[in-house]
């Protein structure tokens, strides 16, 4: 017996317990991700039949390849999926609120997912208990909630802020945290040019390349860098952000740091929307997605 339910098929191999594959569409495959019991009843679909819940989570990036599933990689969508999916009894589709890279962290995060099961049958389950259990020590769920059938955690997000972590001296408890980075900066013009930052609103100059994006507009709240003994961090909020675009801002404001690149010159990269004129982009080890805001409304 083969079902099919949206990007997965679900193929009986024993009683009552089915291979779950999973339809990249990078690659146009589909690959297998495990074999567990999934009990289907008539009245489950995908669809109207279901209750959607938020995620608030938290993840140290290290040893993972980002955040979106990838075939033969470890990620953290990836490990999100295979976890429920065993403590639910059904498959489990994660949205997460972003795609983080290889290597970064994220102090808070959101993702949704939709179940069968209603509030008071979910909570029956323990799933936050259960799963953190499971979870690699890297992966802390922290609440799992009922939200509106319509709410996504990327697309209702409205506020995203992430920090930059620079050491200046070598700090073994923050080495796999923060970048250790020994040249002298001058923070007074590193903040200035963080300020120049809030008079744009197009950042295709600190785009990934060939980014495939409908727009590189984005509206910045605040760019400020600030120091705390030996630990610098460049903290950067706005409604949303272009693939690499921190690591790339954050390299291109250390250049103004050293004085290799002056403020005019500053000005002429954002506005050539050129990512080869830019700096070069920091290690992901030292950035962190520090907190996501959604309306009130939305809950």
């Amino acid at each position: 017996m083969m079902v099919f339910k949206k990007h997965y098929i679900f193929l009986r191999c024993k009683d009552s317990y089915y291979c779950y594959f999973r339809f990249d569409n990078s690659v146009g495959h589909f690959f297998f991700i495990k074999c567990a019991m999934v009990i289907f009843t008539e009245n489950i679909s995908m669809g109207s039949n279901t209750f959607r819940y938020f995620i608030r989570m938290a993840y140290m990036g290290t040893g993972f390849c980002g955040w979106q599933i990838q075939s033969g990689s470890l990620t953290i969508q990836g490990e999100l999926e295979r976890i429920l999916g065993i403590l639910l009894g059904e498959p489990v589709r994660i949205i997460g609120a972003g795609r983080t890279d290889t290597g970064v962290h994220a102090r808070e995060f959101f993702a949704h997912f939709d179940s069968k099961h209603d509030p008071v049958s979910l909570a029956k389950l323990q799933p936050v208990y259960k799963a953190n259990q499971m979870l690699a020590p890297g992966i802390a769920i922290y609440d799992i909630f009922p939200v509106q059938a319509k709410a996504h955690s990327r697309f209702h997000a409205i506020r995203r802020t992430y920090h930059y972590y620079i050491i200046t001296m070598k700090d073994p408890f923050l080495m796999d945290r923060a970048w250790y980075y020994q040249p002298k900066l001058d923070l007074a013009v590193m903040g200035e040019a963080a300020g120049i930052l809030m008079e744009y609103n197009d950042f295709k100059s600190f785009s990934k390349s060939n980014a495939q994006v409908k727009t590189n507009i984005c509206h910045l709240e605040e760019a400020v860098w600030e120091q705390n003994d030996h630990v610098l961090c460049f903290r950067i909020t706005a409604d949303r952000f272009l693939r690499n675009m921190v690591r790339a801002i954050t390299g291109t404001l250390l250049e103004v740091g050293l004085h290799k690149t002056t403020m005019d010159q500053f000005r002429q990269i954002i506005e050539c929307r050129d990512r080869r004129r830019a700096g070069y982009s920091v290690p992901a080890h030292g950035l962190f997605l520090e907190k996501i805001t959604y309306p009130d409304s939305l809950f």
